[in-house]
């Protein structure tokens, strides 16, 4: 390497779905050597959008990461059904559960860090045994681990949105790692980040709606196959989302025009923007499919900070390893 260039740190994703963690990664400084997600449409948006990464439509099942070994991450966010209280909370027991394989493909790539993320109820009490069952398989395999319920309003996204953090590394870098400082500046309301767009098409109402929706949103809730279309969740989520001036019942194929008097709905971006993707991010697929994506996605800003955090730690005793390898020289 030649001296002074920055070498980005290379990771690999599973069950990356639209995007959201690998973008906040790569915000971070990590370069993708592979995206595995079994769903096509979501494949599709990743490769409309990034069509340098390596994209692999593929069941994480049937996946190996034996040639990535020692890469610096590895990164996921595994299905998180099992564990959802809005499902039956099997964990172990559903056949969704893919904490096994990421453990599988943990030990056959031995990255430096590991990040995972799933939904709060996998830090529920009944889970305890499980996750202690995760932990001392990390642990066996040399790394030292905390999770964490993080909130991504914290981090200045526009929503309330509570995920559950993984974070392993390697024993030599775990102690250097701290969990991201949360934001000093609070998000956005859901008036100061739409406005442009719920005003893009001449809607004559839009300064007294920027004012009337003085809060950040609900948890956006993306549904499954199964369950749910292209709507912002149950009845509660429903209500709330009327309190800041917005039809939850649906989306809308576009934001409102001038003469409009109903309830706007939200537009497919609009609501990636409330999940924090950038404006110029683009989902494939009919409206349904991507809004899917869109509410399943893991945000993009909560991804970089953590990922800022991780890469931190790991650059860090690098240097410190290097500067120790140099005194060690002089005093030989």
């Amino acid at each position: 390497m030649a001296k002074g260039k920055s070498v980005n740190l290379t990771s690999i994703e599973i069950c990356a779905g639209a995007g959201g963690q690998a973008i906040g990664l790569e915000q971070a400084g990590f370069e993708h050597l592979a995206l595995v997600e079994i769903e096509p449409v979501a494949c599709e948006t990743l490769q409309l959008n990034r069509p340098h990464w390596n994209i692999i439509n593929k069941d994480v099942k049937h996946f190996s990461a034996k040639q990535y070994n020692r890469i610096d991450l590895f990164a996921g966010g595994v299905p998180c059904p099992p564990f959802s209280i809005a499902g039956k909370q099997l964990g172990h027991m559903d056949e969704r559960d893919l904490f096994p394989e990421a453990l599988r493909l943990i030990t056959e790539c031995n990255p430096k860090a590991v990040m995972l993320e799933n939904v709060r109820g996998l830090l529920d009490a009944k889970f305890k045994e499980y996750r202690r069952r995760i932990l001392n398989q990390l642990y066996n395999l040399g790394y030292q681990c905390d999770w964490k319920l993080v909130n991504a309003a914290e981090y200045g996204v526009s929503q309330v949105r509570y995920r559950a953090i993984l974070v392993a590394m390697k024993k030599e870098y775990f102690s250097f790692f701290e969990w991201p400082a949360k934001s000093e500046a609070l998000p956005l309301t859901i008036g100061e980040l739409l406005y442009e767009e719920m005003a893009s098409l001449g809607w004559e109402n839009a300064d007294n709606w920027k004012i009337a929706a003085n809060n950040i949103a609900p948890t956006l809730v993306g549904g499954s196959k199964k369950h749910g279309g292209a709507d912002l969740g149950p009845t509660r989520a429903k209500q709330s989302w009327a309190l800041l001036g917005v039809d939850g019942k649906g989306l809308a194929d576009m934001p409102p025009v001038n003469g409009s008097i109903a309830m706007p709905r939200l537009t497919l971006k609009m609501a990636s923007l409330v999940q924090g993707f950038p404006n110029e991010w683009q989902f494939a697929g009919k409206k349904t499919p991507a809004y899917r994506q869109i509410g399943n996605a893991f945000p993009p800003p909560v991804a970089k900070a953590i990922g800022l955090s991780i890469q931190k730690a790991l650059k860090t005793y690098e240097q410190k390893s290097v500067k120790r390898q140099r005194l060690q020289g002089e005093v030989a």
